[in-house]
């Protein structure tokens, strides 16, 4: 119980900060840099701030493995989830098309820094 409130915890505040650079990726950054160059600038940033909140949240915590990483798995499945649901509703990309998504060298990039946020929580325990 205490993996899903972290990583939903953890999730909620690192989506907040994603969105927000997200923004600035999509109409500041890509129209410079190509999404490629925009990703690889952003990624330092959004990689940062997750290693600093999940810190906050595992602050005086003693999780046991298997909670560290459940916690960096439920964070990645909302994430996942969320950025599915957002390519639908933004995008009428079906599941499908999202997935084609990581065929890019971007996106795929994005994914690997997702995987690495994920694993946060485990490397921090």
């Amino acid at each position: 119980m205490r993996a899903i409130r972290l990583g939903t915890l953890y999730f909620a505040a690192v989506f907040m900060v994603g969105f927000v650079l997200g923004t600035i990726r999509t109409l500041v950054l890509i129209p410079r840099l190509g999404g490629l160059g925009a990703v690889a600038v952003e990624l330092p940033v959004i990689l940062t701030a997750a290693w600093i909140i999940c810190g906050w949240f595992l602050r005086g915590s003693t999780l046991t493995l298997s909670e560290a990483a459940g916690t960096g798995a439920v964070a990645f499945v909302l994430l996942m989830l969320t950025e599915v649901a957002l390519s639908a509703v933004l995008w009428h990309r079906t599941i499908t098309e999202h997935l084609a998504l990581y065929t890019n060298p971007a996106d795929l990039l994005g994914l690997a820094g997702q995987i690495a946020y994920a694993s946060f929580p485990l490397i921090r325990r």
